[in-house]
């Protein structure tokens, strides 16, 4: 039997890329986005913080005035961007898989805080939205940008691994989807290639680990 050809649209560490060999796949990698940190100022900060991508955790961290604000409670999306703040000193008290199961915890449970929301320049609207029309006080640091960093593929692939919306987008502009299987991290990246295909399978749990399985599984 042939090799199954896999695209991932990220560059995998070593031992995610493994197991894919291992369990007999022809793996091609590269990455279809870049993040770069930006510049911004930690003031007007208020008495929650929320993440909704470890992205903006990693360049909240490198901030030299990060150490001021692990008085604060944290709110977040994803297990590992909770380990990064977790062992960097700061106290998580919600973390959750989706932004848009954060925004309900939010504003039914929590309505009476204070929070800033540390983004990206291409977040969705669910959190902002969801606080604005419950009338609660937040505001908003970009700290991250993402840039797409599109590649036009050469070889033919079978399945393609998808990590985020902007990674779809980026592929989309030099690639077209035809037969190929779309293997998503998540709901969020998944609805952004409904238009485009029926072919998509979801990782149980939004993890790169467990997105590797679901490919194994489903071959």
């Amino acid at each position: 039997m042939s090799k199954v050809n896999i695209l991932s649209t990220k560059i995998l560490l070593s031992p995610q890329k493994q197991a894919l060999l291992d369990a007999g796949f022809s793996v091609n990698e590269a990455n279809f986005i870049k993040t770069q940190n930006l510049d911004f100022d930690l003031k007007g900060i208020k008495a929650n913080l929320i993440f909704t991508s470890q992205n903006a955790a990693q360049s909240v961290l490198l901030h030299p005035k990060a150490e001021d604000l692990k008085t604060k409670n944290v709110f977040c999306v994803g297990i590992k961007t909770k380990a990064l703040l977790e062992e960097n000193g700061f106290n998580v008290i919600v973390y959750v898989d989706y932004a848009s199961d954060l925004a309900e915890i939010i504003t039914l449970i929590y309505s009476n805080e204070t929070y800033t929301f540390f983004s990206g320049n291409l977040r969705k609207e669910t959190v902002p939205k969801a606080l604005k029309e419950a009338n609660i006080q937040f505001n908003e640091i970009q700290v991250y940008e993402t840039i797409l960093t599109p590649h036009k593929l050469n070889i033919a692939v079978e399945g393609i691994l998808f990590f985020s919306p902007s990674g779809v987008e980026s592929y989309l502009k030099e690639n077209k989807i035809k037969k190929e299987v779309c293997f998503c991290i998540g709901e969020t990246t998944a609805e952004a290639l409904f238009n485009v295909t029926k072919n998509i399978r979801i990782a149980e749990n939004p993890s790169i680990e467990e997105l590797i399985l679901e490919v194994i599984e489903y071959y």
